[in-house]
């Protein structure tokens, strides 16, 4: 069954509709502050961190007010990445970390991805308990006056955030004489991006840092990627980083600008990781990523599991096959050894460890040769049309020209209105044969 509220990457929505409103965010609130607050009895704290969109003023404060009604005290971070938020929840012994976003997505949606004090996701289970609370009535959580919550700004969250990431490197990494292009996408790592490369000794030249409220991810950032290729090749830089809303993806640029996903990411940091010792059991990617990725693992004598798509199921079979590493062609990339989430700060840190001895990127993250694989999008006003008749038919249609010759994965978004079509294939030509089957039967 699936769940009420929640997505494969938390709750997200368009702004003053749906679940996305402030009256929605106070029961959210509510009802995950009573969850957790019953979880442990010592402490009840929450820190509260976000992206830069306007709406985060409308539901920031409905979801504070929700969470002191129920007798839980709030720290308020400000903008700050994803991961961030998931470490500082773990290392400030806080019963929980909201993170208010809607990641890659347009100014106009928002919503929420929940930590435990362990700074992971939420499993399924425990948000159908939220969910169950989130239905109930509410005076049945609210705290007697005496108890009621206390809230406070802390205005050092990217510090702390730098401090944790530096601590996890030898002290004397350095990047001096290292050009880097970073996009911030006008997000959560505008201002924790260019300082921490900054104080490790780049030289960095920053694009998507004036988030005026509405322009999150706007023509920039990591599902803009020509933005990252075009200023890689204007200032000359040896390598170019891309993030998105939130920061807990990444998307690279060599020096030559050619664009860097996921997957050759994950496959160079596999191949380190395993020469240098690191590298735990094996790799988990997703459903969506490039049999190629597969293949080159597979080479290596890298054992390699696919997952659900979202990073929280990567994240979940990591932990039940004990590996390591693991993440999306997307860019949402877990260092298990690291981080409970993906970070793309983090991420970087890594992969440019690796660029300091005068390696270049084109060199070092042209990995394997991806399998050609076309995506399309397809919006939709009902995402159950995936299930009707017509569509199943076209699907099995486009898998019995597809068989032996490639693959096929259509599903619905977990976090926007759409239906996903993959298909790769050598053969370009039947990739796109089959795209149009399925996407005509849709629309």
């Amino acid at each position: 069954m699936n769940n009420k509220y929640f997505g494969t990457d938390g709750i997200r929505g368009t702004v003053n509709s749906g679940n996305i409103t402030g009256e929605k965010f106070f029961k959210f609130g509510l009802a995950s502050g009573t969850y957790f607050k019953n979880q442990k009895k010592t402490k009840q704290v929450a820190i509260i961190a976000k992206d830069t969109r306007l709406s985060g003023y409308t539901l920031e404060p409905a979801l504070v007010s929700g969470l002191v009604s129920g007798g839980m005290h709030v720290f308020t971070l400000g903008p700050l990445p994803t991961n961030g938020l998931a470490m500082l929840t773990k290392s400030m012994k806080a019963n929980m970390g909201i993170m208010i976003t809607a990641s890659h997505n347009p100014f106009y949606d928002n919503g929420l991805k929940l930590f435990g004090p362990d700074g992971m996701k939420l499993s399924d289970k425990i948000e159908k308990k939220i969910e169950k609370l989130i239905d109930t009535k509410s005076t049945k959580q609210l705290s007697n006056p005496k108890f009621l919550g206390r809230v406070k700004r802390l205005e050092d969250g990217n510090d702390k955030y730098i401090k944790i990431l530096k601590n996890n490197f030898p002290k004397n990494y350095h990047l001096k004489g290292t050009k880097i292009v970073l996009d911030c996408a006008n997000g959560a790592c505008y201002k924790a991006a260019p300082k921490l490369l900054r104080e490790l000794g780049a030289k960095v030249v920053s694009i998507g840092i004036k988030p005026d409220g509405l322009n999150i991810n706007k023509n920039c950032g990591s599902t803009f990627p020509s933005k990252i290729k075009a200023a890689v090749k204007k200032f000359k830089a040896h390598v170019g980083i891309s993030f998105d809303g939130d920061a807990d993806r990444i998307i690279m640029c060599d020096e030559k600008g050619k664009i860097i996903d996921g997957d050759q990411i994950i496959a160079m940091l596999a191949r380190r990781w395993k020469l240098k010792k690191i590298l735990k059991g094996g790799v988990v990617g997703t459903l969506m990523s490039n049999y190629g990725l597969e293949e080159f693992l597979k080479n290596q004598k890298i054992k390699f599991s696919r997952s659900k798509v979202g990073d929280r199921y990567v994240k979940e079979k990591m932990k039940k096959l004990n590996f390591n590493l693991g993440g999306e062609q997307s860019g949402h990339i877990i260092l298990g050894k690291f981080a409970t989430t993906g970070d793309g700060l983090l991420v970087a840190l890594e992969v440019l460890f690796s660029l300091r001895k005068g390696k270049k990127a084109s060199s070092l993250l042209n990995v394997f040769k991806p399998l050609p694989q076309v995506l399309e999008n397809v919006i939709v006003k009902d995402k159950s049309v995936i299930t009707s008749l017509k569509c199943k038919n076209a699907i099995k249609v486009a898998n019995r020209l597809m068989r032996q010759k490639g693959r096929i994965l259509v599903r619905k978004s977990g976090t926007e209105p759409k239906i996903r079509i993959m298909a790769e294939s050598y053969d370009k030509n039947l990739i796109l044969k089959c795209i149009k089957i399925i996407k005509n039967s849709i629309k």
